[in-house]
Formats: C-alpha cells, sequence, structure tokens
C-alpha cells in the first residue's frame, strides 16, 4: 500500500519560515510527479505547487518567489520551503504523488492525482 507522509508543519508567525517534507513508500518514487496542495477552513483544497519526474517546478501564483519545492530520489522524499508566509498560508498541507511519463503535461488538479498524504497543518499568526 502507497504512503505518503508529511512532517514539518506548526505555528509560526507572519514572515517566518517553514519546510515541509513528503516521504514516500513508493519505489517509483522517481517517476512520480510530487504536488502540494491545501485546504483552509471552508475553502476546497488548492493547487500550490509540483516538481515533475525531471526536476521542472511550477507554482501557484498565490505563492510564487515563497515557495520552493525540491526531491530527493535517493530519500524518496519531497519538500516544499515556505518562506515570508502570510496568514492567508494558513491551511492544512497535503503532498500527492502521480506515475507519469517525461513527457506528461503539468498536473494542478486534485482529481489528477492518486495518492494523498494525511496532510499537516501550518497556522501563521499575524
Amino acid at each position: 500500500q502507497v504512503q505518503l507522509m508529511e512532517s514539518g508543519g506548526g505555528v509560526v508567525q507572519a514572515g517566518d519560515s517553514l519546510r515541509l517534507s513528503c516521504a514516500s513508500s513508493k519505489r517509483t518514487f522517481n517517476r512520480d510527479a510530487m504536488a502540494w496542495f491545501r485546504q483552509a477552513p471552508g475553502k476546497e483544497r488548492e493547487f500550490v505547487a509540483v516538481i515533475r519526474r525531471a526536476g521542472s517546478t511550477y507554482y501557484a501564483d498565490s505563492v510564487k518567489g515563497r515557495f520552493t519545492v525540491s526531491r530527493d530520489n535517493e530519500k524518496r522524499t519531497a519538500y516544499v520551503q515556505m518562506d515570508n508566509l502570510k496568514p492567508e498560508d494558513t491551511a492544512v498541507y497535503y503532498c500527492a504523488a502521480k506515475d507519469t511519463i517525461l513527457t506528461a503535461p503539468i498536473y494542478t488538479g486534485v482529481d489528477d492525482y492518486p495518492y494523498w498524504g494525511q496532510g499537516t497543518q501550518v497556522t501563521v499568526a499575524s
């Protein structure tokens, strides 16, 4: 059974940084697009960022320039470095995985990803 496990959430002040990790049990991790989504109370889950299997990245406009996604294929772990956090970044953050081919498009939809972690809470106080 595939498992994705997020860690690194917490309570921070506006302007602070956090790094979230997503450890994957998938042996084919190196073929996966690894994405981050978030869901604030009362809102739909939204795309944050993705790192594709070849290492290219794509970000939502709301986090561009503040968040950086990366991956370590040997550790089967994806990361999102979140800098200059804002209160509106408060949400449960989820990582998601999708096995892809090299020529796959950028996947940003919730329904695009079959594998999900349980989520980690990030709270940014003003």
